[in-house]
């Protein structure tokens, strides 16, 4: 891990000032920037039935302090060629899918300023889908110390392989952003602490519009796919097992029900609304979320609301986060004896998708010590609705609440 990590560091700037080797010679040849940030934090719960974890964590926190949840380091090269080029580059180390620290290439991607007002870049960028996609991992960035995973674990995909289009304007005292970004995607998602699948995104078409007023901000993001899962034996297992009793008990609705569930190019939708307020010393962050499949995964809505208020370089805080799901495929399993087994498989699939619903509550405080660093305290008390909600590797009845306590420093550079 280390090995392989020293080594994305070290080769990813090369990689990309090379890149310019046949720029011309502006103003004394291309500029390069290097910059980074990251977190160093310490998160634990009040229970070991259940472990808690951001969104795709394949191992979290319980009674036992880790530091993993939370911490992160990235490490970004910049590099100018001239007036009308550039190119960003940005390695992401942190515990996702698998249970160590592993880098990530998160953006690699090519910019045209075209003019002052529009610009298009190709390569990998951050999918646009949340009012704070970009620096979501920015510790420092943020007021809390990590995003509500109530609304921020709805879509684990987190770039674009593709191209992107970005035009500003103001009007009056009104600044106005528009993107459209297009392309395809593939993530590695956590099953277990030892398990792993794979979610392909394809034709993504990524819309997002952002209003700025003096100290207001309003977002509208809409985003629509078409997803794959195909290497998840559990589910493969299922959907031959409906298909072919299908078949042999002359059956055709377990057929269609297999259709139904299975991921293969499936229509997906997470459409947003956002709003920040940064008022002298009031600040006032709001989300409110979709997503919609026509899968076995479940649609649901979620938002969270958060308000803090600045005392010097002190910044306590308050947010509540919710998720509730909207439903998801029926189980047209028919009543009989043979079948009791199938039926169970079907709602077992289905019932760990609306376990997942969940409300935090979360108070904090941010101290910036420093002019480039911070040191935040979080608690949230977290109650899973109808069962587990978002805790991972829970026990048989686990139900909540439970407390979450973390510090972190978070650091730019």
């Amino acid at each position: 891990m280390n090995k392989r990590f020293l080594v994305t560091l070290l080769t990813m700037p090369l990689a990309l000032a090379s890149a310019f080797a046949f720029a011309d010679d502006v103003a004394g040849g291309p500029t390069v920037k290097f910059s980074g940030y990251g977190t160093a934090a310490v998160t634990k719960t009040n229970t070991d039935e259940a472990q808690f974890a951001r969104p795709n964590q394949a191992a979290g926190a319980d009674k036992t302090a880790r530091f993993g949840v939370d911490s992160n380091l990235g490490l970004q090269a910049s590099i100018t060629a001239n007036e009308t080029f550039s190119f960003v580059g940005q390695t992401l180390v942190r515990k996702d899918a698998v249970d160590e620290f592993r880098p990530e290439l998160a953006w690699a991607f090519a910019k045209a300023k075209i003019n002052e007002e529009f610009s298009v870049r190709v390569g990998r960028m951050g999918l646009p889908v949340f009012m704070i996609s970009d620096y979501r991992n920015v510790g420092y960035a943020n007021t809390m110390l990590r995003p509500p995973g109530e609304v921020y674990s709805q879509v684990p995909l987190n770039s674009i392989d593709g191209i992107d289009g970005t035009f500003q304007r103001a009007f009056g005292e009104t600044n106005l952003t528009a993107q459209l970004a297009l392309g395809r995607t593939r993530a590695t998602l956590a099953t277990g602490p030892d398990s792993t699948i794979h979610i392909q995104g394809k034709s993504i078409v990524a819309l997002n519009l952002v209003a700025e007023h003096g100290p207001l901000t309003l977002r509208f993001g809409r985003a629509q796919t078409k997803i794959t899962i195909d290497d998840s034996s559990d589910q493969n297992k299922l959907m031959a097992a409906l298909r072919g009793t299908g078949a042999a008990f002359h059956l055709p609705q377990l057929g269609t029900l297999a259709d139904d569930l299975a991921v293969t190019d499936k229509k997906a939708s997470f459409t947003s609304l956002g709003l920040g307020l940064d008022w002298n010393n009031i600040l006032v962050q709001s989300e409110f979320a979709k997503r919609k499949t026509d899968s076995y995964i479940n649609n649901t809505t979620s938002w969270y609301v958060m308000g803090g208020y600045r005392i010097g370089k002190f910044l306590p805080y308050y947010s509540h986060a919710n998720l509730k799901s909207d439903g998801t495929v029926a189980n047209t399993v028919p009543a009989m004896a043979a079948l009791i087994p199938l039926s169970v498989g079907v709602n077992t699939l289905l019932h760990t998708r609306n376990l997942q619903e969940q409300s935090t509550d979360s108070i904090g405080l941010r101290w910036d010590f420093h002019r480039s660093a911070a040191l935040k305290v979080q608690i949230d008390r977290i109650k899973p609705k109808n069962g587990q909600g978002l805790f991972i590797d829970a026990a048989s009845g686990f139900k909540g609440p439970v407390t979450v306590g973390a510090v972190a420093i978070d650091f730019v550079f």
